[in-house]
């Protein structure tokens, strides 16, 4: 059964601000997904439209161009340095950002965010984020972005529609959950990040989430229904970890 969740903001920010981490596998998964983006323009014309006080934080992972761009420096430099893989994971990230600031242009007037501590300025109603540097995923870029303009939910949309409770490849009983603490959700991800890591969510960013009293709702991204559900405060298929 959904839970219900009601989108909490702390601090006493004017606006309503929420932050999207839209991973690149939902973007691009092998080549650009028109179809998706075009539903997801139409999501995000809606919402806006229906909250004159609302605002998008909108950060884009690399998805499959990532992944291929890293094998392919593995394959021809088996001994690539992890920074060096990060840095071509994270131009994706560019490409992917990059392109949803342009087709989201008519609310987007800052440009590409790319250092997600040092921006400061948010003017239009939109803000779209890439990648930053080497340690650092765009899991994380979201959520030092949701602390820097007191956003406390961040929704993480992958092509999965819940986390479970372990890894299910590994372990059939395994179970989707609804909602997880932060400590319950650590345990799952592990300590350590590494470029290309594959789970749910970076352990770095969320010892910080949980650290910063932030709310993280796991969805299916293409399911763009119960994402609007989301951002409406109404049932949800997903996910929910913290704030303890």
């Amino acid at each position: 059964m959904a839970r219900v969740v009601k989108i909490f903001y702390s601090g006493n920010m004017p606006d309503s601000v929420t932050v999207i981490s839209l991973g690149g596998s939902i973007i691009a998964p092998r080549g650009v997904d028109t179809a998706f983006l075009k539903g997801f323009f139409r999501l995000v014309e809606e919402r806006l439209a229906a909250d004159s006080r609302a605002k998008l934080i909108i950060v884009c992972g690399g998805g499959g161009l990532a992944r291929d761009y890293q094998a392919a420096l593995r394959e021809v430099i088996p001994e690539a340095r992890s920074d060096d893989l990060d840095w071509v994971g994270v131009a994706a990230t560019r490409v992917n950002g990059e392109l949803l600031r342009r087709m989201l242009r008519p609310w987007c007037v800052e440009d590409l965010v790319t250092d997600p501590s040092a921006v400061s300025v948010f003017a239009g109603r939109i803000l779209v984020a890439a990648g930053w540097k080497p340690g650092f995923s765009t899991d994380n870029d979201a959520v030092v972005l949701a602390r820097r303009f007191s956003a406390g939910t961040v929704i993480n949309l992958s092509n999965i529609a819940k986390v479970y409770s372990d890894d299910p490849k590994k372990n059939p009983a395994a179970k989707p959950v609804d909602r997880l603490t932060w400590k319950e959700m650590i345990a799952i991800v592990g300590d350590e990040w590494s470029p290309g890591k594959n789970t749910p969510f970076d352990p770095t960013a969320a010892r910080a989430a949980a650290e910063s009293h932030i709310r993280v709702i796991f969805a299916e991204g293409r399911n763009l229904e119960n994402l609007s559900g989301i951002l409406a405060g109404r049932d949800f298929v997903g996910t929910t970890i913290g704030p303890e």
